[in-house]
């Protein structure tokens, strides 16, 4: 059986931006755009958006490097949109 976890729990993990040590806290996701194309990021943070992002119902996500440097930019993600968190599949 594919192990799956919800989305509840993964807005739970993703609001968690560092570990008890103090380390920053990366994670792996999978979420499709609003044109229907899949993103897929290896690693990376949860980050800012200049909006209300409860009332739109979006996180916003950025890739990183080995070193916890950014790449690239910030997506919007659409927590309706989340396909996999940590090669996990995610259920509503």
């Amino acid at each position: 059986m594919e192990q799956t976890i919800t989305r509840a729990d993964v807005l739970a993990e993703m609001e968690t931006r560092e570990t008890a040590d103090g380390r920053r806290r990366y994670f792996a996701i999978q979420f499709y755009k609003k044109d229907g194309e899949l993103v897929t990021l290896n690693r990376a943070r949860c980050c800012g958006l200049r909006m209300n992002m409860t009332d739109n119902r979006t996180r916003g996500v950025q890739q990183v490097d080995d070193h916890g440097n950014a790449i690239g930019h910030i997506y919007p993600v659409s927590i309706d949109n989340i396909r996999s968190f940590n090669n996990v599949r995610v259920k509503i």
